[in-house]
Parts: C-alpha cells; structure tokens; sequence
C-alpha cells in the first residue's frame, strides 16, 4: 500500500477530473488491479470516488466534490508544510514531492526557512540510498544482514530486524533486535556494510525506551579527563556539553566526561593533536603513547 499514490490520485482527480484505471496504471507502473484496490480504499476512507464503464468511462470523483481544506486551520496546515520540511532533511523519500502537491493544495507557497543536510562534507550519494532501503525494511517488517565493525574495530556478521533510524550526536543509528546476540542493539549506519533486505519478515517487537538502550551503550564507560590548549576552543565548543568543561587560569580547558570504551576513543583523543595536552586515566594515556610510537614507527621505519 502506498499512501503517497493514494494521495496523488486524488490530486489528479481533482485537477483532471476523469481517469481510466489505464492510464492511472501507466503512471504508477502498477496493475489495473492495483489501482482497483487504490479507488476502493479511497472509497472507504470517505472519498466519493467511483468507476464508471463504457465509452467516456473511467474513474472520477462525485460532481461537487471539493477538498475541504477548511478542516484545517490555518496554523494547523502550515505545521504540516513546516514538517514535511524537515522531512525532506532528512532525504526522506518522496517527502518534496508531497510538499509541493500539498503546498498547490492549500494554496501557500513554501518559504525554505529552514535547511538541513545530516550528511557529512563531501559524502557520497550511496550513503543516501540508505535510508529508502532502510526505511522499507522497517515499515515492511523485513529481516536485514549486513557486516559490522563494532568501536574495537571487530567485524560481525548480523542479522537484525530493524525497528527504527536514529539521529543522535552527529551520527545516524538503526535500532533493532540482533537475532545473534538475542536482545535490542543499537548500530552505527557509517560501520554498517554490504546491507542485504530479505524476504524474512517478523513480527514488531515492544519498542525499547531511548534511555535503556543508551544505558547499555554507556555500560562500559569510563570516565575521561583532558586538558585541552586555549587555541582549541572551537573542538571544545563544538565537541563537549557545557556542564563537561572547565575554562582554567591560563586559558585551557578541563573536561571530565564519560566516553564509551572502544579502540574508536585512543582514535579520537589522536585526531585533538596537539591540542591535546593532558589525558587521564593513565591506562588510556599509556594507550595513546603506545599508538603514538606506532604511527612514529609507520611513516618513519628508521627510527628508534
């Protein structure tokens, strides 16, 4: 079922006036029967929609018939237009379409307050195919495997079923239950590889609260310490909540915060540079040194 084709449908009913299910049919490259189908749901959702045979024949709305938008307030159909707006952020599928029929439906023209790309500088188009095919295998109830690379840098085979498309800091997540490891687990889409959709489906499982699956990344956190040079207040700024940093006498910065455990934070702590001027606890600060000699040991073979 298409709920974007019903909704167009009747846009083009209401500014074409008759149909036939052929022509209909040729547009959304389904089946005459399919569009049968599409006209009886229309009919029990309370259009006066019906099909008439013969010469002349085809599919029309009862005469008189006028979309009431007035159902609407004023208010309540710009929220709507501001919503499928941010939609369209997130390169949901199909939502600029709707946008604009639904903007020449209420008569308002779109002003673009707003603009939004989740997507990294310089990314490639293939990361944006995602999202249509991960959206299909959640609305659809289908099984999706895929390869993993977990924060140690460990790679999986995984067979999910995917529940929902998260966006929390600065990065896409699917959430899902892993049928390997039999519980809800929350995956990085940028670690998410060679995502095959299956025809397995599955039955919806009680959606898991936010905060319980955070609390399961967050198990093995460990509490960090840094000090970071004043020239690097943009990362501070840009990088740490408020309530983490600590602006000191000579212009550096303290962070405490949590960070969860992984090979993926020595990466991150290496990517400050120089800005970099303390860390803490001493394991993770010997780490660092040990990954330090061995990017030295890489680009210079010669050296001690």
């Amino acid at each position: 079922m298409s709920v974007n084709r019903h909704f167009e449908i009747l846009y083009m009913l209401l500014h074409k006036k008759t149909l036939t299910a052929a022509e209909l049919a040729e547009h959304f490259e389904v089946s005459a029967r399919t569009i049968y189908r599409d006209i009886d749901m229309l009919s029990a959702a309370g259009i006066p929609v019906y099909a008439s045979r013969g010469k002349g024949g085809g599919i029309s709305l009862m005469d008189g018939y006028v979309f009431n938008k007035s159902l609407l307030s004023e208010r309540e159909q710009d929220d709507i237009l501001i919503a499928l707006q941010s939609l369209t952020a997130a390169k949901f599928p199909e939502a600029e379409e709707v946008l604009g029929k639904l903007s020449r439906l209420f008569k308002k023209e779109t002003n673009n307050w707003i603009e939004v790309d989740f997507s990294p500088w310089g990314s490639e188009e293939s990361q944006r195919r995602l999202f249509p095919l991960l959206r299909g295998a959640i609305v659809e109830n289908r099984t999706i495997r895929f390869r993993y690379y977990n924060s140690y840098g460990k790679q999986s085979e995984r067979s999910v079923e995917p529940a929902s498309l998260l966006f929390k800091s600065k990065a896409w997540y699917l959430t899902g239950h892993c049928l390997a490891s039999n519980g809800p687990r929350i995956f990085k889409i940028g670690r998410m590889k060679d995502i095959v959709v299956t025809d397995e489906r599955f039955e919806p499982r009680p959606a898991v609260p936010l905060a319980e699956a955070e609390d399961n990344i967050m198990a093995d956190a460990i509490e960090v310490t840094l000090r970071i040079a004043a020239e690097g207040a943009y990362r501070v700024y840009d990088e740490f909540a408020e309530e983490t940093i600590t602006r000191n006498a000579d212009g550096s910065f303290g962070i405490k915060a949590a960070f969860p455990a992984g090979s993926w934070l020595e990466s991150y702590l290496l990517s400050l540079g120089t800005l970099l001027e303390d860390v803490g606890p001493p394991p993770l600060r010997a780490r660092i040194l040990s990954n330090l000699d061995a990017i030295r040991s890489a680009l210079d073979p010669s050296a001690p």
